[in-house]
């Protein structure tokens, strides 16, 4: 199919080509795929009332306080939650599996995992495109802010 084709597909239609956009991603999968380490449930509340404590003390020492303050535990929050995600992403970062490497760690020899990979991909671009379908009758309205201006001359 044509580039042309491809980018003027009709988006109200549910109908897959062979070079759609799960096949292409399929082709990269072994350069752009990546699994990393994501920390959850209770590390990710300590991690956060590590910095939590930490920006409090810091602020305290620089004569910054609840007192002084009474809004200030919305900024604490906030950036020791940026504190928090900058850490643990650049623990994900540093430590990458590719595809290859996790089919090796599990020895997935028949590309069991790709195949799933591809499954998920094609259902989660369909349920994306069918929530965007199901909101598009409203979308004009919503995005009238987003119109051209009307040219001076048709202006009242």
């Amino acid at each position: 199919m044509s580039e042309k084709k491809r980018r003027t597909r009709n988006p109200a239609a549910s109908t897959w080509n062979e070079d759609d956009a799960v096949d292409q991603l399929m082709r990269l999968m072994s350069r752009d795929l990546v699994f990393t380490m994501t920390f959850l449930g209770e590390s990710q509340h300590r991690m956060q009332r590590h910095f939590e404590t930490f920006i409090t003390d810091a602020l305290a020492a620089a004569g910054v306080t609840q007192e002084t303050h009474p809004m200030i535990r919305l900024f604490i929050e906030r950036h020791a939650a940026l504190l928090r995600e900058f850490v643990f992403a650049g623990v994900a970062l540093s430590r990458q599996f590719g595809i290859g490497e996790i089919e090796r760690l599990i020895g997935d020899a028949s590309s069991l995992l790709r195949i799933d990979i591809w499954d998920q991909l094609r259902s989660h671009i369909e349920m994306a495109e069918t929530r965007f379908r199901a909101q598009l009758p409203d979308l004009p309205r919503q995005l009238a802010d987003f119109e051209a201006p009307a040219p001076p001359e048709a202006r009242p």
